[in-house]
């Protein structure tokens, strides 16, 4: 009888590529493959970190001596899904000089008379480094669908340039973790009514946070076709249930200590003799 383990969760939170997706149908308040609890869940987390640091410090090493590999986490999900409180923790257990983080705002006038890909592509990881978005490309399918920025036609093309930027990626070494933060209309509100009651998040809070609300149909759609168009076995999207701030957070760290042991980095060997330093060492 052969017995295996537990489903890696890379596996388990994988979106299906080429299938139609429908998002109604995943429940944002679901822990998948996660600990029986929010307690069990920050202890998990936590006990992540030294393995992460580990892995984090092995991969900046093997780039001294030419590993060309690194790894970009892209975030993108509702207003309040939490993709900053995401970057603080997972932050928190890497060490900040071999990150490179970048936040995407509305793109610039200089940048939309640019191809909508040159942005990313002056932000993306050098090797050894961990990279996340804060948003991305993507929403250069998204905003630009829901507001219908850009004629049809253009918005078409986005997606097969989107798959080809991704696999130019991975053919250089990139690891694209995308993660899709599912949240639910209905926390979305109670999250938006918590920073009304609090004054020191007022400058987190913006109307158009409500008027946006309107277009929730739409927005989830404009995911939907996304998620559908985009899941590449170069680049894969990871659905990640996000009512739950201790599970996006214990399973945003697990998918990425599942790709860095994937990878696998090794500390590169010294081009000195270790004796002969030793021994010139003891004798000054």
């Amino acid at each position: 009888m052969v017995l295996s383990g537990p489903v890696p969760l890379r596996d388990l939170l994988r979106v299906p590529g080429g299938e139609r997706i429908d998002l109604t149908a995943y429940d944002a308040s679901a822990t998948p493959g996660g600990p029986s609890g929010k307690a069990a869940g920050q202890a998990a987390t936590a006990a992540l970190a030294p393995r992460l640091a580990g892995l984090q410090e092995r991969l900046f090493a093997s780039s001294t001596a030419g590993d060309r590999r690194r790894v970009l986490l892209v975030l993108q999900g509702m207003d309040t899904s939490g993709k900053g409180g995401t970057v603080k923790h997972v932050i928190g257990m890497f060490n900040p000089s071999g990150c490179r983080i970048r936040a995407f705002k509305a793109p610039t006038p200089k940048e939309r008379n640019q191809p909508f890909l040159r942005r990313i592509e002056r932000a993306l990881p050098e090797p050894g480094e961990i990279g996340i978005f804060d948003r991305s490309h993507y929403e250069d399918v998204l905003v630009a669908r829901v507001r219908e920025l850009v004629p049809p036609r253009v918005l078409g093309r986005r997606y097969g340039l989107i798959n080809r930027f991704e696999e130019s990626l991975a053919e250089d070494g990139v690891t694209v973790v995308k993660v899709f933060l599912h949240l639910s209309y209905e926390e979305q509100r109670a999250r938006l009514l918590k920073r009304l009651d609090d004054p020191e998040k007022h400058w987190k809070f913006s109307v158009g946070d409500i008027e946006d609300r309107a277009l929730w149909p739409a927005y989830r759609e404009a995911y939907e076709i996304a998620l559908e168009r985009c899941a590449t076995d170069a680049a894969p999207w990871y659905l990640v249930p996000a009512d739950r701030k201790w599970y996006r957070n214990w399973a945003i760290s697990k998918l990425l200590l599942e790709h860095l042991e994937a990878l696998d980095p090794k500390y590169p060997p010294g081009d000195f003799d270790v004796a002969e330093c030793r021994a010139r060492l003891l004798a000054g």
